[in-house]
């Protein structure tokens, strides 16, 4: 007697429509709060140019390095201090938060796009595609991420066209590597099997079930690799090989306010905590995601 193979994609379904699914949506405080502050800088980003009080550019010269408003000798008006040119600190970090979204996303869907459809190829169809494809990955993961960014960086040129490209290339090994091998296992499965004998093709087989049934992988890894992205484009404007000076971003700010630590530390001090709150936070959210929509969880 034959045991028939239980479609996992109704399972689960069933699974979270009685509980599992409730239990595991119940947002930790941790989870909560790095949700709010995740969509807060959303918020402030897309809306900058009604929240920032001053132009990002805007100079005042007799106004260079005063601290922040709340604090003795603090400029009126100037909640974060002013940088050496007099700028507005809290305008620039506002505007510099839509540079990091922007990139993070960007690339993000850059890499993501180029390792599943590799990662379904090398998967799916093995063979000389998949020895190629495994090769090429296992020559990049042998080069330091940061070392392949700053070389490919100094030969493109700093711009943030550049910069997106360069973080959407260097990325895409870890979705062809979990989408590779999601697709080793799913297509050895019964109903995959069953489709190919009713008829199907390869196309339909790998968008009706190969792809789907690995889009939580995808959907986690891109969430978990964001925080990357947006560090890495930070550690590039802070050498001077990522957005030009021109454009506010975390990174040149930092930079920026090196050279003033002890004299004007907040130059630095709140691009700074900007980079670490965001990034921790959408590190906690793929956490959360990662429980999620793991099946493991579920039984």
């Amino acid at each position: 007697m034959t045991i028939p193979e239980i479609d996992i994609g109704k399972t689960r379904n069933k699974k979270i429509g009685h509980g599992s699914l409730r239990r595991r949506m119940r947002i930790s405080p941790s989870a909560g709060i790095s949700i709010f502050v995740v969509v807060l800088v959303m918020i402030a980003a897309v809306a900058a140019p009604l929240i920032a009080p001053f132009p990002p550019n805007q100079q005042h010269i007799e106004l260079r390095l005063r601290p922040p408003s709340w604090l003795p000798k603090g400029a009126p008006g100037y909640f974060l201090g002013t940088d050496t040119l007099g700028r507005d600190i809290f305008s620039r970090i506002l505007y510099g938060a839509r540079i990091s979204l922007i990139v993070g996303i960007s690339s993000i869907l850059i890499a993501g796009s180029i390792g599943v459809v590799l990662g379904l190829v090398a998967g799916f169809f093995q063979g000389f595609a998949d020895s190629i494809l495994s090769t090429i990955a296992d020559i990049q993961q042998s080069i330091p991420f940061i070392a392949l960014l700053i070389a490919l960086a100094a030969v493109m040129g700093p711009s943030l066209q550049n910069v997106i490209l360069i973080l959407g290339v260097t990325g895409w090994v870890v979705y062809y590597r979990v989408m590779r091998a999601d697709t080793l296992s799913i297509r050895k499965r019964t109903y995959v099997e069953a489709s190919r004998a009713l008829g199907a093709n390869n196309g339909g087989i790998i968008i009706k079930h190969v792809f789907p049934n690995s889009l939580a992988s995808i959907i986690v890894i891109g969430t978990l690799l964001m925080a990357s992205v947006i560090t890495g484009e930070a550690g590039l404007s802070f050498l001077g090989l990522g957005i030009p000076p021109s454009i506010p971003t975390w990174g040149n700010m930092i930079a920026d306010g090196r050279e003033y630590l002890q004299d004007a530390w907040w130059l630095s001090v709140f691009p700074g905590l900007a980079i670490s709150i965001t990034v921790l936070g959408v590190n906690l959210i793929g956490d959360w995601l990662r429980d999620l929509l793991d099946p493991r969880y579920y039984s």
